[in-house]
């Protein structure tokens, strides 16, 4: 009884016929060659409504006597998704420390940012450097148009619609402040 190998049996045959087997079949969504690891972005959503998303982590080096001394540096957003956002960079020898030690940074340097309809009330220019980043208002259903480290910025804001393009260096850091620079220049009333 033990020796018999067991067989999965897909349906009941009909009579006079031999049952037949069932082979591993791979599902349809799944490609072949390296396996698929779920999608999903290094953000996450606190229990008091704030969005942290990580933009960079790179490994820095300080040249000592001995040797060179290896530790990491996070470029951290958080915003509460209601016109406050914060940038902030920690540097520490683990991963972990670095990206606690930049949020905790980002959230002292929040700023308010002027909103009108999940969308930003004007077209703006911001320039950091060699970094320029122009945002424009959308309409509603266009969605965040922006790449990396823009879109990280208009999610923590919580604007929902609107068209960017950055121009010239694309350096996380510096595209994220050539960011900051456009969203403070917004405003709702007109001047003069």
């Amino acid at each position: 009884m033990f020796d018999e190998e067991k067989k999965d049996v897909a349906a009941p045959a009909p009579e006079g016929a031999a049952p037949q087997e069932v082979k591993n079949v791979r599902p349809a969504f799944q490609k072949r060659g390296r396996p698929q690891r779920p999608r999903s972005r290094q953000d996450a959503k606190r229990d008091d409504g704030t969005v942290e998303r990580v933009i960079a982590i790179n490994r820095v080096s300080k040249v000592v006597k001995g040797g060179k001394n290896f530790s990491f540096n996070a470029v951290v957003v958080t915003g509460d998704g209601k016109g406050n956002v914060g940038i902030g960079i920690g540097k520490s020898n683990e991963v972990s420390e670095a990206i606690t030690k930049g949020a905790s940074k980002a959230k002292k340097s929040y700023f308010k940012v002027a909103l009108s309809n999940a969308t930003i009330p004007h077209e703006v220019i911001g320039a950091f450097k060699a970094t320029r980043v122009l945002l424009k208002p959308a309409g509603p259903g266009t969605g965040v148009i922006a790449g990396g480290p823009v879109r990280a910025m208009c999610d923590a804001v919580g604007v929902k619609n609107i068209l960017t393009k950055c121009f010239g260096s694309r350096n996380p850091l510096n595209v994220l402040r050539a960011t900051k620079k456009g969203f403070e220049q917004l405003r709702t009333t007109r001047r003069g």
